[in-house]
Parts: structure tokens; C-alpha cells; sequence
């Protein structure tokens, strides 16, 4: 049975219908990943790693790993959790919540098997801090970065 030329225009509309959601979906997604900043993580320059898996990573700033390799103590450092850049961190590089990440905290502190990250009030003072603070970690935006700290590949 032949379609109609009623049909045809209709599924034809629909096709490009569904073409141009599709096509403004992957630009607005585009966008708004162009618009967040790149954030890496930094580390004390003392830090024998250059790079960390993820895990490891989400372990750290989960407060359940507290000791690199060598033996060092971890100490981690954190923007408050309303700031952008803390938001941005914890979807694009942890890609947890921030809100899963306030939670991992919480546990660990209200079990008795951990305490919370220092919350640090701007990215100068985070660099400053992990700068000066053997075996710390913390996060900035990538155009931030001094020669000061060692930023870490998470693979």
C-alpha cells in the first residue's frame, strides 16, 4: 500500500522534527560543558604520583584512604560546598554529587572512623594551603594552577 501525500509530508515534518530536538540537545550540552571550567586536582609537589585512578581519588576525598603510598598522611582540603567550583569538581571529575560526596563525610564522621575535609574559603588559599601542606590534596580550576603544586592525572 502507497503512502499518501499527506503521510509522506507528515512523517517527513517528523523526521526533521526529531532531527532539529536532537541536533539543539547535543549543542546545548556542548555549551553548557564549554561553559564549566576545567578543574584538576593538585597535590603537595612532594607527592611521588602524577596520576591516580578515580577510585582512588573518590576514596581520598571520600575520607576513607588516609595515607598515600609512602606512608605520608593525606590531607585533604575542600571548597565549601556552595561554591561552583566544588559542584563542578565533584560532577566533572569525581563525577559523584555533591551532595553523595557531604554524605561520605557525614558517615565517616558520625561512625567515629573519620573526620571532614578542611573546608577552605577561595582557590589562593587552596593553593597556598596544599602548596605548604605536606602529603595535601585539593582542586582548582585549571587556568588557576601555579608552579607551586603538582597536578595529578586522574585516569
Amino acid at each position: 500500500m502507497e503512502k499518501t501525500p499527506a503521510i509522506k509530508f507528515a512523517t517527513s515534518l517528523l523526521q526533521l522534527t526529531l532531527l532539529w530536538i536532537l541536533a539543539s540537545g547535543l549543542f546545548a550540552g556542548f555549551a553548557c560543558a564549554q561553559s564549566e571550567p576545567a578543574m584538576v586536582v593538585i597535590a603537595h609537589p612532594a607527592i611521588a604520583e602524577d596520576s591516580m585512578p578515580r577510585a582512588t581519588l573518590r576514596a581520598i576525598l571520600g575520607m576513607r584512604l588516609q595515607r598515600w603510598p609512602g606512608e605520608t598522611p593525606v590531607k585533604v582540603f575542600v571548597l565549601a560546598d556552595e561554591t561552583p567550583e566544588h559542584a563542578t569538581f565533584s560532577k566533572s571529575v569525581l563525577q559523584v554529587f555533591p551532595q553523595q560526596l557531604r554524605m561520605a563525610w557525614d558517615r565517616q564522621v558520625f561512625s567515629g572512623q573519620g573526620q571532614y575535609p578542611e573546608v577552605i574559603a577561595s582557590t589562593q588559599e587552596m593553593l597556598a594551603r596544599v602548596a605548604s601542606t605536606p602529603g595535601a590534596i585539593g582542586y582548582v580550576k585549571a587556568s588557576e594552577v601555579t608552579p607551586n603544586v603538582r597536578v595529578l592525572k586522574i585516569r
